[in-house]
This record gives C-alpha cells, structure tokens and sequence, in this order.
C-alpha cells in the first residue's frame, strides 16, 4: 500500500495518508519550502498559510493546501506542494521514519476575485492590475514619490499594508502587524491574495436571509513598480444555513450577500456546480443519489438525503450512549459577473454532520454446551470503534490480558467495513455465576462490561453484558446417614451447586460456633460435609418409643444463602435403646431422662413430675428433663420376686387443671436379691489396704462461664472478659484426665493474682484447704454438680461463684 496519494482538486491540493499504511503510528506533519526547510504545521500555522487538515471516512488523514499557500511555488499557472511526514510508534517521536511527498497541480484561468471558504480559514485573491494613465506619471515623479513612500523601496511587488472597514471605524495593519496577528498575506505576479481565519479579531458576523455569515470587510493597499495601488479583499462565508427535516439535509446559501457586492449594481449568474469531497457532480449524479440542487433569484439550496451516497456515518457518544452521526463533505461553487469586479467564483465547503442519534446495539449469544462454552456477539459497529477493555468482577481487564481471565476476544469484520466484537468464555471460568434451578438444570449468567473508544475523537463507551445460559450439569448433593450407640451422623457429599448452600437444623444455622457451642460435630473437607449430634440434644426431634427402644430424627435443609430459600432436605432416623434414659445406680439412686415427643408440641419439659408431685426435674431443656432421686422416694413402688426387687415409677405430664396425665414414661429398675459370683483367690499375706500421698499426672482444666446455668462458656475471642465490682464469675474446674470414675476431684486451694503470672504479689485466696475464705466480704459459693446432659462424672466437676472484687492499698486502686 502507498503512505500518501495526491489529488488537485482545481486550487486546492489533496494529500490522503493512507489509514492502513500509519495505523498506530504517531504522526508529524511539516511543509517544505523552497529552500527545503521543513516547517512543522500546528492549527495556527494551518489556518494562516492555507492549510487544512482531517480525518476522511472514519481514518484516512487529508490534507489539503490552497494554490497560494505560504511554501506552494507557482510557476506558469502550476502549483507544487511538498509535504513531509514523520512516523513513530511511541509518542517522544523516537526512531522515526520520514516520509516525503511532492505534487504539482495546474490551475487556469484565475478569475478576477476568487473566494474561497475552507473549514479552517477564509482567503481572497484578486487580480493586480495598474492602471494605464497612471504609468507616465509614477514614472515622472519618482524622486517625491520614493521620499513620500520609503516602505515602497522593498520588493517588485509587495503588500504595504491592509485597512479592515469596521462598522465604528478603520483599523489600519502595516503588513508585520497583520501576520503577528495570524492573517495570511502573500503576492504574485498576477494577484494579491489575503487569508483571514475564522477566529480572527477582525471578523464580524452578518445575516442574510436569516444565514449568519463570517465576513470581513478590508483594503489592501500593495505596490506596483513605484506605484502605491489598493484593492477591495473583502470575503465572506457562511457559517450556519443548515436544517434537518425529513430525514433530509437541507443547506441554502444566498446569492450576492452585501460585503461581497458592495458598489456593484448589477449581476448575472454564470453557473452554479455542487459536489462531495470537492468532486463536481453531473445532474444525473445528483439524481441517482437523490441530491437535489436547486438555483433560486436569491438563494442556492441543496438536498441530501441523511445517509445518501457520498457521506457516511461516524460513531458518536453522548452522556456515555453509543450513536451515530451522517456526515458529509459538500461544497458549492458560484461563479457569477457584476458590473464592478467581472468575474468572480465563490468557492465553499461545508463539512455537514447530522445531530447525534442513538443506535442500538445488538448482542447475541451462542452457547456451544458439548464445548462447554458461551460465544457473544456484540455489534455490528462502524470501522472508527475499537474494543480496548473489559471489567470483570468490577476491575477493568486489558484485553491481551483476558485470556488469563478465561476471556478470548476476537473481531469480525464485514464486507461494507463494519465490524463486530465476539467474547468466548468458558461456562467453568471464575467469574461465570452459577446457579441451581431444578432436577439437572442450572444457570450460568455471564456478566460483563465491555468498553469501547471512537477514533479519532477518543470518546468512550460502555456495553454491559449480561447473558444468561441454561446447562443440563447440576449435581444435587447426596447423603449416608447412620447412628452408633449415642449419636446420629449424617455424611453429605458435594455436588456442584452448592457451594454457597447453608446447612440449618430446625432452622437454626449450623455454624462452627454453633456446633460447638452444642458439642456437635462439623466438619467440611471440600468434598464432603459430616455432621454428628448426640442423640440427647435439644436439636434433635423424638418420634415414639416402646419397649424396643426410642426413635429419634436429625433434619438437615440446605438453604440459599442469599434467599435463604430451602435447596436440600435430609434425614436420619434410629431406635436407641431404652437404656440410654436410664441409669440404675448400685447405692439406689435413679437417674432417668424424660424426651419431649414431637407429636405433643405443647408439652413444657420443666413441669414433668414423678409419681409424687413434689419430685422435679434436676436439669431441664428444650426437648428433655432429667430426675434424679433414690428408689425409696417420689412414689416409687417396690416389687420383689425369688430372684430380683423390681422398683417402678412414671414421670408425668398434666396440662393446668386436668388430673389426667397426656403423656407417661413407666420406667423400672431391677436389683438382683441373690447373685453368685465365681472369684479365684490366693491366701496372701498382704498389708491392710491403706491411701499413701503420691505424685501422678492429672489433667485439669478451668474454664469461665456466663450464667449460673453452665450451659455457655466464654469463647476465647471473647477475652479479656470486662466485669463490675460484685457482678458474678462463674468457675468450673474439671478432671479431663483419667477418667476413672474411682477417683474424685477436691480443690485445695484457689487464689487471685494482680498480674497474669500466678507467683507474682499481691495475692488474695479464694479457696483455703478446700473451704471458702472467711476473710471475704462475699464469700466463694460452691454449686452443686449432677449426672446429666454432659456431666457423666459428677464427682470429676466442681464449680463455684466468685464476686468480682480489685486490689487496693490503703484506700488507693492497685488497677482497675
């Protein structure tokens, strides 16, 4: 591919710099002079010398330079224009590479006044003509006129100076002033020429028909020989003039506006040629195209349906929405005669873009579910869109960096030149939700923002992408359950949807905490969850029992962790045996559990009596309550036989004012009267048995609880625990080790420190040889421990109630 191609265009030079060949690359665009300097073109020097520069269709860069620019050299009606251009991948402009371009163009005949209305400027020539009856007389004079006129004395043919026609007053510029001041001033053989930009000091703005032009009003005086001439360079362009309706361009220009017809009484139309991209078009063009031109007395007015031939759309972004906008490149020329000037051609581009429209864009999704993956489309967009990121999860992604994401994006272009963006993902990347619906069927939603820039404007746009998939890979979880002969376990394996399920017993979540907390079992190792609860815990539901043992029931729901909506139901059931309620105990004591049955909902545990009334529950919960009394009390009956003494009693629940009882648990203790037990012995002298002080390794452990109860402890991230003076410290030390039901824990003594070092002073008892300190204004209180949920050696506990009290001397705090 050429870098550059060149085009004349009448006066005017177009230079294309081809898109594909400087995609990506940095760019430096200089004209060169005729001594081959290189002048570096910036939007002043552009608008001053002559010189314009766009963007074409989406990315080709134009250039384009007047006939009469500031380094154009003209010989014999041809104009040559050399350009330099220098590429680079960075922005510093390192390592360029530099390209150069020369073109001559001829242009004949000039007519007497010559207007032209580029984008960036105004410029008139005109032609220099001396006046015959004059020649003689400069010639004669030229002693007084080179004394009157020193600035003459410069050049063959060069401007003095311009006087611009205010409507207060005249401003006078000497030629220095007027280039300081960015007008463009240049002379030939043949024509005076003058550039004005459009952001000029000089420039007013005047209405004909309704149409704001830019026009300035100004002489210029140039020298001709010894001979001081002036010209009329008055130009004026049209500024506004454009409406929109019916989906249809509509441009009028008037006819012979006032600054461009001062002192001239009569006029005539020469012709009147429009085109696009400064190509004349025929009337049969026009007419394919559906362009209408029409010449009125007053006025020139084309047509162009928005989206015609020879315009074209351009991504637009408004308050962050994708659109488009037409745009077109018209221009005008208007030749026509009047009795002061002759000739004169108006030459006007006009840049045309509709307002901004918003477009719609497209997204599709094709999901290939034997590979496993999503495939989005996203556009169709025009060629000036590039896609430069995605935010996954909320942090924007580069895309050759989405790849690592499970992102693969590609662009698919069409043959018209627009293209579209497709985003393939995996249904197994990370960021891809899922979620369970029902049976095998679960959903994976992918969601992401993808942003888009235009070029060359650099606007950016978001497209959120959400897409949602349906995929027959659920795996529900699945669960074994069993009991030994204290607990219920059950062991549920993972599926692949429910990683964020919940697990709840009777709706109380089963947290870590929680579980122990309740001495539950829980434990997860990724791929299976196991669960285990005694088979005495308030959590656990009780069925019916008979003589063959009592039917208890652990369910576990999975629940959403969002909506907390039910996923997943288990179960387990067991007979224990009626044995794990009841202990006979050799000295006559019984200790016997009452379970709550879960079809006597009513039923409160803590007024379960005996036979005898007056005999309560020693420790009460939710679904048990647990007696403990001695077979010769509470109204147990006493049977015997040859062999056996049999004691019977009921534990019994009456509702209030009813002597009926709704529920009964008969329970009966056998001791045997007779029983005969082989033993063999030797006949050994040994010494009376006897208890010796000795050294061994116990086990202890002390721990801090919240209520008088004992059913909660402090948590080891609940320390340091804060108390008030004589608010209540519940202690409890225990035997962990052995556990040999011979053996019984007794606490010698127990003592407060002022620091966390047992040895360190001040110290103060709490304990002396066992008993309370009788030096205590609150004494310790010990509670009494029995068998129960728990406690199966009571004799291995003991608890007791400190008042919280501080160190002091004499009346002074230790700490507080």
């Amino acid at each position: 591919t050429e870098p550059m191609s060149s085009e004349c265009l009448g006066n005017l030079l177009r230079i294309t710099l081809s898109a594909e060949y400087f995609e990506d690359k940095y760019l430096s665009l200089s004209v060169v002079d005729q001594s081959g300097i290189a002048w570096e073109l910036d939007e002043a020097m552009a608008s001053q010398c002559g010189y314009t520069v766009t963007y074409r269709n989406w990315s080709n860069i134009e250039f384009r330079a007047s006939a009469l620019s500031c380094h154009s050299r003209l010989e014999k009606d041809v104009f040559t224009i050399t350009i330099q251009i220098k590429a680079s991948n960075t922005p510093d402009m390192k390592n360029t590479t530099t390209h150069l371009k020369s073109a001559s163009c001829h242009y004949s005949p000039w007519s007497p006044r010559e207007l032209v209305c580029e984008s960036n400027y105004m410029e008139v020539s005109v032609r220099r003509e001396v006046p015959q009856n004059l020649k003689n007389l400069i010639q004669g004079e030229l002693k007084d006129w080179t004394l009157a006129f020193p600035e003459a004395k410069a050049g063959e043919a060069s401007i003095w100076q311009i006087v611009f026609h205010q409507p207060e007053e005249k401003k006078a510029l000497l030629v220095s002033d007027a280039w300081s001041a960015g007008y463009g001033l240049n002379t030939t053989d043949t024509r005076v020429l003058l550039r004005i930009p459009y952001t000029a000091a000089q420039i007013q703005l005047v209405k004909a028909q309704g149409i704001t032009f830019s026009a300035a009003r100004s002489s210029t005086f140039y020298k001709q020989g010894w001979m001081i001439l002036v010209v009329d360079t008055a130009v004026a362009c049209p500024v506004d003039g454009v409406d929109y309706a019916n989906k249809t361009i509509v441009w009028t220009v008037p006819k012979y506006i006032q600054p461009l017809s001062a002192g001239a009484t009569s006029f005539k139309d020469v012709f009147v040629e429009a085109g696009v991209d400064l190509h004349k078009l025929s009337a049969k063009e026009m007419a394919s195209r559906k362009y209408v031109l029409s010449n009125d007395l007053n006025a020139i007015t084309m047509k162009i349906p928005i989206g015609a031939e020879g315009g074209y759309y351009k991504t637009s972004v408004s308050s962050g929405q994708h659109g488009a906008k037409y745009t077109i490149n018209l221009f005008l020329e208007h030749q026509w005669e009047d009795n002061k000037w002759g000739l004169t051609k108006h030459t006007i581009m006009k840049e045309i873009e509709t307002p901004f429209e918003h477009v719609e864009i497209s997204i599709s999704n094709y999901a290939n579910l034997s590979a496993r993956l999503m495939n989005v489309t996203v556009g169709t967009f025009l060629p000036d869109v590039e896609l430069v990121n995605l935010t996954i999860e909320g942090a924007p992604v580069a895309l050759p960096e989405a790849v690592q994401h499970g992102y693969l994006t590609y662009e698919i272009r069409y043959a018209n030149g627009s293209k579209a963006y497709v985003i393939q993902v995996s249904f197994d990347a990370p960021s891809i939700k899922k979620e369970y619906m029902k049976a095998d069927m679960r959903t994976c939603t992918l969601n992401v923002t993808l942003t888009f820039i235009t070029h060359p404007t650099s606007e950016t746009f978001t497209v959120p992408v959400i897409m949602v998939s349906t995929v027959k890979d659920a795996v529900l979880p699945s669960a074994q359950g069993f009991c030994d002969g204290r607990n219920l376990h059950l062991i549920i394996a993972h599926g692949n949807v429910d990683q964020n399920w919940l697990p709840f017993i009777s709706d109380w979540h089963l947290t870590p905490e929680a579980a122990q907390k309740y001495n539950y079992s829980l434990r997860d190792n990724g791929t299976h969850l196991a669960i285990s609860v005694p088979f005495l815990s308030s959590h656990v539901n009780y069925e019916d029992f008979n003589t063959s043992g009592i039917k208890a029931s652990l369910h576990l729901t999975l629940k959403d962790d969002v909506t907390l909506a039910n996923k997943r139901d288990f179960s387990i059931s067991c007979r224990f045996s009626p044995s794990e309620l009841i202990q006979c105990l050799p000295n006559g004591t019984v200790v016997i559990t009452a379970v709550k049955l879960a079809g006597v909902a009513d039923l409160d545990t803590s007024l379960l009596v005996l036979r005898d009334r007056r005999c309560k529950p020693s420790l009460v919960t939710e679904k048990t309550a647990t007696f403990k009394f001695n077979v010769n009390t509470c109204g147990t009956n006493r049977k015997f036989n040859s062999t056996t003494m049999m004691y019977e009693n009921d534990v019994l629940y009456f509702r209030p004012g009813n002597n009926t009882p709704v529920y009964q648990l008969k329970f009966v203790c056998w001791y045997a009267i007779k029983q005969t037990v082989g033993v063999q012995y030797e006949s050994k002298k040994n010494p009376p048995p006897s208890i010796k002080p000795g050294f061994g390794s116990l086990a202890l452990s002390l721990k801090l609880f919240k209520e008088k109860s004992y059913s909660e402890l402090y948590q080891e991230s609940e320390y340091p625990v804060v108390k008030y003076l004589r608010e209540a410290l519940y202690f409890e030390v225990e035997l962990l080790q052995p556990k040999d039901a011979r053996l019984e824990l007794n606490l010698d003594g127990c003592w407060a420190t002022n620091s966390p070092s047992q040895d360190s002073l001040p110290q103060w008892p709490i304990l002396i040889n066992g008993c309370e300190n009788n030096e205590d204004s609150y004494r310790t209180v010990f509670h009494e421990v029995n068998y129960g949920l728990g406690v199966k050696f009571p004799q291995h506990l003991k608890r007791f109630e400190v008042r919280m009290f501080t160190f002091v001397q004499g009346t002074t705090l230790l700490q507080e």
